[in-house]
């Protein structure tokens, strides 16, 4: 079987439109956020048969004796009904688990892959490229376009998450850089700070596809051909249309996304990209525009 794909990045930075357009190909089985801590869309056993702790789940070779068998289940597209009923018995988790289930056993047939779209993994997404043999594309999104959109949301990280998981400490020593800011009510730092510690650890790791958000959007049908040949998809005209239609449409509304709704509880919604990115910033000042610069740029 050809490899899994794994599209990560910092939440906010475009990795459900990314995921969502790579499987209008028709060749992957999309699966949303297995180490997501909150549930949904996370903490479905179906899914991943592990107990996620923390966001950004640091996994490395020193703690994959669980990881590792979980994970090579989900991208064999091996689907656990009888775990995910013991857990999950909601109405929304019933129609969750059959939607799961029937599309994990379809895409098994039909000899397709599994696409991972899981911000939460960018800190592992060497592990997966590694171990899992995944094509990881590692989005990476402009610093102020990045906070501005977590500002808007109101959006803010515990950094604790990090800096208490003692092999994501020791394997990226940048993450103590973030305990000066751990309680901080300055949320523009701290997202500030989230990125410029993402961006480290992911532009020295080996064996991904380092992508930029704003290239993406602005050329979408040039950018994804490019993500299809790196993937090992087939590029078709059907598809190039459906690309087409979900970039160039819409109202350009782009601040709703990654709210909890909807049964896939993914945060795509049809867009025009190009337009999307003149909002950007929206919302931030050139204050903390700015600041956001000067906190993001160079050692």
């Amino acid at each position: 079987m050809s490899a899994p794909v794994l599209v990560t990045g910092l939440p906010r930075s475009g990795t459900s439109w990314t995921g969502k357009m790579l499987v209008a190909g028709g060749g992957l089985v999309y699966v949303n956020e297995p180490l997501n801590p909150q549930h949904p869309p996370g903490r479905c056993p179906g899914v991943l048969r592990a107990e996620v702790t923390h966001r950004f789940q640091y996994i490395c070779d020193d703690n994959a004796d669980v990881w590792l068998p979980a994970f090579r289940d989900t991208v064999a597209l091996r689907y656990r009904w009888l775990a995910e009923l013991r857990a999950n018995r909601s109405p929304y988790d019933l129609a969750r688990l059959v939607r799961y289930g029937t599309a994990f056993a379809l895409g098994r047939v039909a000899g397709r892959r599994a696409l991972l779209d899981d911000p939460f993994a960018v800190l592992s997404a060497g592990w997966f490229a590694r171990r899992l043999g995944c094509r990881v594309v590692a989005l990476v999104r402009d610093p102020v376009s990045f906070v501005a959109s977590w500002q808007r949301l109101g959006w803010a990280v515990s950094f604790r998450e990090l800096l208490e998981q003692p092999l994501l400490v020791r394997d990226h020593p940048e993450v103590m850089e973030l305990r000066t800011l751990a309680g901080s009510g300055d949320r523009v730092a701290q997202a500030a700070a989230l990125w410029r510690v993402a961006h480290t650890i992911l532009a020295r790791t080996p064996d991904i596809l380092l992508t930029s958000y704003e290239s993406l959007a602005a050329d979408p049908i040039a950018g994804f051909r490019r993500l299809y040949a790196y993937a090992d998809l087939q590029w078709t005209p059907a598809a190039e249309r459906r690309i087409a239609r979900a970039c160039t449409g819409g109202s350009g509304r782009v601040t709703g996304a990654f709210a909890w709704s909807g049964l896939s509880r993914t945060a795509y919604r049809r867009m025009d990209s190009r337009r999307a990115l003149d909002a950007g910033a929206r919302g931030l000042g050139h204050e903390d525009a700015a600041r956001v610069r000067a906190l993001t740029s160079g050692p």
